[in-house]
Order: structure tokens, then C-alpha cells, then sequence
């Protein structure tokens, strides 16, 4: 058999490696973890600027004030507590804080899947993701400080305000945005920006396929 015999009768270009693709975004995620921890603080930041717009359109009635510096939200709330003391009852307002990183980490996991499928307009892509993740950071923090608030004034009847169906809400949002959103989120926003890494599996001669 000749070579252009052999040429005619090559099989087709390969689809990508899925244990190659699994091998590089854990090299990479291990990689980009070690960096993000440095820049968390400032890169989190956003997330809980949107944080704080929502809690103070969604609970004016809960919040007085909240303050943000890179690290921390703290939010002090008009939320009035009843505790014991030595010289009797005491009336004290509830405040709450929470570390915007502790639910940004889903960053470094959308970068990895990024590198490992050698995505084409990295760049852009990247830049896209972030801010798409950045809203479902921001329902995670959110919620976490709603679900502090109303665990600290539950033993106040009355001081919520709230009816018990917004009560479960908050438990179900917390649970939603502690447990599913962090890893959830950088995985949809991968899928959304970059189909074409499974159309290359699915029908690797489209010519979606090909990789830059």
C-alpha cells in the first residue's frame, strides 16, 4: 500500500483527551489556588459590594449599616436581643460579619477548566467568567449573613419581623449557596462560555473541533 493509499485511509483527528483534559485542570486548579489565595481579598471584593446592595434593598427593615474592607462584611442590624447579665435582662443589636473569599473559590476552578480545554480568547473568556461569577457569590455571602442574622435573634420572639415561610427561605437559600452555588457556578459558567470543547468530543470532525 502506498502513502497516499495510507493518507486517504488515516482515521480522522482525535477528540480531546478527557484524561488529559482531568490531569491538566488538576495541575492547573492546584496552581491557580496557590495564586488566588494571595489576590482573594481584592478579587472577592466585587461580590460583596453586590452583597451589600442586596441586603440593604432586600432587608432595610434588618440593616443598619454594613462596612466592607477587602477582607470582611460586617453588617450591623437593627435586630434587638434579650440576654441575661449579672445585673439582670439586657437589650443588645445583633452584628454579623463574613469573609467574601470563603465563597469566591469557585475563580480558580473556572480558570483551570479554562487551561485545561485550551480555550481559544482566553482572555475574554476569563474576563467574562469572572464577572458571571460574581452574582452567585454574592447570593452565597448574602445569605450566609441573613442566615446569621436569624439564627441570633430566634430566641427574641417578634424581633424578625418575618413570617415563618421567610424564615425556611433563608435556610434553603443558605443551604443552596453554601453546598451547591461555590462549585456549581464556575462549572455552568465554563459550559456557557465554552461549548466548544464538547462539541470536539461529541463529533470530533465539526469544525468546531479545532482548537486554537
Amino acid at each position: 500500500m502506498n502513502a497516499t493509499a495510507l493518507a486517504v485511509a488515516s482515521p480522522p483527528r482525535p477528540a480531546p483527551s478527557l484524561r488529559r483534559f482531568f490531569l491538566l485542570g488538576l495541575v492547573w486548579l492546584v496552581v491557580l489556588t496557590a495564586g488566588w489565595i494571595a489576590v482573594s481579598p481584592w478579587t472577592s471584593y466585587p461580590s460583596a459590594v453586590l452583597a451589600r446592595m442586596g441586603l440593604e434593598a432586600g432587608a432595610p427593615y434588618w440593616i443598619r449599616k454594613v462596612r466592607l474592607n477587602p477582607t470582611r462584611i460586617d453588617v450591623e442590624t437593627r435586630l434587638e436581643v434579650v440576654t441575661q447579665g449579672p445585673a439582670g435582662k439586657m437589650r443588645g443589636e445583633i452584628d454579623v460579619s463574613a469573609q467574601p473569599a470563603h465563597y469566591a473559590y469557585g475563580l480558580p476552578v473556572f480558570l483551570a477548566l479554562l487551561l485545561a480545554a485550551r480555550s481559544r480568547s482566553l482572555v475574554r473568556r476569563a474576563l467574562l467568567g469572572y464577572l458571571l461569577l460574581l452574582p452567585f457569590q454574592a447570593f452565597s455571602l448574602g445569605f450566609d449573613l441573613l442566615k446569621q442574622m436569624a439564627m441570633a435573634a430566634a430566641g427574641t420572639p417578634g424581633t424578625l419581623g418575618v413570617s415563618q415561610w421567610q424564615l425556611e427561605g433563608i435556610a434553603y437559600g443558605y443551604q443552596f449557596g453554601v453546598l451547591v452555588l461555590p462549585t456549581l457556578s464556575p462549572v455552568v459558567a465554563w459550559l456557557v462560555l465554552d461549548r466548544e470543547f464538547f462539541q470536539a468530543i461529541a463529533a470530533p470532525g465539526h469544525p468546531a473541533a479545532a482548537r486554537a
